[in-house]
């Protein structure tokens, strides 16, 4: 199994619309290659993912959830109406991947960027790297043993 961080801006989808959604939820929209080759070649379902608030005040984690399926063809990007529309994506031969996702634990409280920097073990998390700008990103198991360990959770038992 491997770990991830996923970030949305909650003002786009926030933890409380996956929570919402009581059960599997589409995670669209990514238009990087390297998010899509994530999504496509290494995110399988069982991993577990932190869901990362972004531009927001503070910006932080909020909480764990699962990746239940394969990749497919993001449907978003053959829609017109869509933000994320991508009128030079073939449909035969499909640009972006779409993922489903479900809620497993909200935290008690945000673990917010500042905090994440002062917490050490997370030096080299890649989240907090200048510059990086990647929505879906790999955590490393220290990462994810430390961060679990910031809200009370034991990683082992994060299902």
């Amino acid at each position: 199994m491997k770990h991830w961080l996923m970030k949305s801006e909650p003002d786009v989808y926030a933890w409380d619309d996956l929570a919402a959604a009581g059960g599997p939820a589409m995670w669209e929209g990514c238009r990087n290659y390297q998010v899509r080759n994530f999504m496509r070649d290494e995110m399988k379902p069982g991993d577990l993912a932190f869901f990362h608030h972004s531009n927001a005040k503070p910006s932080g984690i909020v909480g764990i959830m699962r990746i239940v399926g394969a990749a497919y063809p993001d449907p978003t990007q053959f829609d017109p109406r869509s933000d994320y529309h991508d009128p030079k994506s073939p449909p035969d031969n499909p640009r972006w991947l779409a993922i489903d996702v479900e809620a497993v634990a909200r935290f008690d409280r945000i673990v917010s960027m500042d905090e994440l920097r002062a917490t050490p073990g997370l030096e080299e998390m890649l989240l907090l790297r200048r510059g990086q700008r990647l929505s879906v990103l790999p955590v490393t198991p220290e990462e994810w043993a430390v961060v679990c360990g910031l809200v009370g959770l034991d990683p082992e038992t994060v299902q």
